[in-house]
């Protein structure tokens, strides 16, 4: 799956076009390089989001195209997160 759609599946972004936005300016990386929207996501992959002043690592469990709004959680682990949250 690629990465703009995992970030709004999981609910990590509210929308794709931003998820989109965030990766095309660099501030979305995967296992600690910077990744693309077209990025494929695998299950093991570190996501780190970088918006503002808030920071957060997540580590994919699962990739499933469709998931409810209770079941996009356990498709992540949050490993950190620094920062005001939103």
């Amino acid at each position: 799956m690629r990465l703009d759609k995992y970030l709004k599946v999981s609910r990590l972004m509210k929308r794709r076009t931003i998820a989109n936005e965030a990766c095309d300016s660099g501030r979305v990386a995967v296992n600690g390089r910077p990744a693309r929207a077209s990025y494929e996501v695998k299950p093991g992959d570190v996501i780190s989001i970088s918006l503002g002043a808030r920071r957060v690592s997540a580590k994919v469990l699962g990739v499933d195209e469709y998931a409810t709004k209770a079941g996009a959680s356990s498709l992540y682990e949050i490993l950190s997160e620094d920062g005001p949250s939103a």
